[in-house]
């Protein structure tokens, strides 16, 4: 059987594939079997992280906003902040009470006063 040239098909898959790996340093950039593995190892991870993500800016906002509270009146804690929230049924997200704790502390405080009278 004679041997089949596949130049440049073959040429076009691993430049495609060398374009994503461009940025990773030796082997990892250079040599297709290590760019394939890493590319897939790169691609798990964002996967992965993206979840993460998730999960670290909501811990992040709840810190904020506990640390902001705590600070005004010592015995009201993020808890009964939201618990309170929720029984007024006052819809804020975490996120844009982190905000206010961090820009506009006043305002954060006017809406929890609202909420314990």
């Amino acid at each position: 059987m004679t041997r089949i040239r596949r130049g440049y098909i073959a040429r076009r898959r691993r430049t495609k594939i060398r374009l994503f790996a461009s940025s990773f340093r030796g082997a990892h950039s250079r040599l297709t079997r290590t760019i394939i593995q890493q590319k897939i190892k790169a691609l798990v991870s964002a996967h992965r992280d993206r979840d993460r993500q998730k999960r670290h800016f909501r811990r992040l906002w709840i810190t904020r906003i506990n640390a902001a509270i705590r600070e005004k009146e010592v015995f009201y804690s993020y808890s009964r902040l939201l618990n309170n929230l929720y029984k007024k049924k006052l819809l804020i997200s975490r996120k844009i009470l982190a905000q206010l704790a961090i820009l506009n502390k006043n305002c954060l405080y006017m809406i929890s006063n609202d909420i314990i009278k």
